[in-house]
C-alpha cells in the first residue's frame, strides 16, 4: 500500500483547533493519531481541542507532559493522550499500557518518534510546523489505507 499525504496552511490557533475538532468527529476506538512537530508548534493545543470535541462535559485538559498520559472516558470508550518526550526506551512504554490502548481507544500520543518500533502501522501521522507568519503552521497528515482516506475525505475543506 502506498501512503497518502495531506497538507493544510493554519492560519493560526483557532483554525488549529477547528481542524482537530473536525477530525475528532470521525474517530472511532483503535484509532491512532501520532503528533509531531518541534517544541511549541501546537501538538498539545491540537490535542486538547480534539478531547474537548468528544467529551460530554467541559473538563480541564492538562498536557500530559509530566503524567506521560491522561486518559478520558467519552461515549463508545476512551482517549489516551500521551506525551512521551521524557522518556527513552520502548520499555518504558509498554509499560504504560500504550500498546494495549492502540486497539481499543483513541489514541492521541506526542513526540511518536520515542515509539520507535512499537509504532502501529495504520495510525494517522500528523506534523504541525511553524511558517513564515507568526501563529501560521503548515499541517501535514500522511496514512496509509483507506480507512483514514474515507475518514479524512471531507476534513481539508
Amino acid at each position: 500500500m502506498s501512503e497518502d499525504t495531506l497538507s493544510l496552511l493554519l492560519s493560526g490557533p483557532d483554525e488549529t483547533a477547528q481542524h482537530a475538532r473536525q477530525l475528532a468527529r470521525r474517530l472511532s476506538p483503535g484509532d491512532v493519531v501520532l503528533l509531531s512537530g518541534d517544541v511549541g508548534a501546537g501538538k498539545t493545543h491540537f490535542a486538547r481541542a480534539l478531547i474537548s470535541e468528544l467529551l460530554d462535559y467541559p473538563e480541564d485538559i492538562p498536557s500530559p507532559t509530566f503524567t506521560l498520559v491522561q486518559t478520558y472516558e467519552v461515549q463508545g470508550g476512551a482517549i489516551w493522550h500521551a506525551d512521551l518526550y521524557r522518556l527513552t526506551s520502548t520499555h518504558e512504554i509498554e509499560e504504560l499500557g500504550l500498546i494495549d490502548a492502540f486497539h481499543d481507544a483513541i489514541c492521541l500520543v506526542e513526540w511518536p518518534d520515542r515509539l520507535g518500533p512499537l509504532a502501529p502501522r495504520g495510525a494517522l501521522h500528523i506534523t504541525l510546523a511553524p511558517d513564515a507568519e507568526e501563529d501560521t503552521r503548515t499541517l501535514t497528515a500522511k496514512w496509509i489505507g483507506a480507512d483514514w482516506a474515507d475518514k479524512l475525505i471531507e476534513w481539508h475543506r
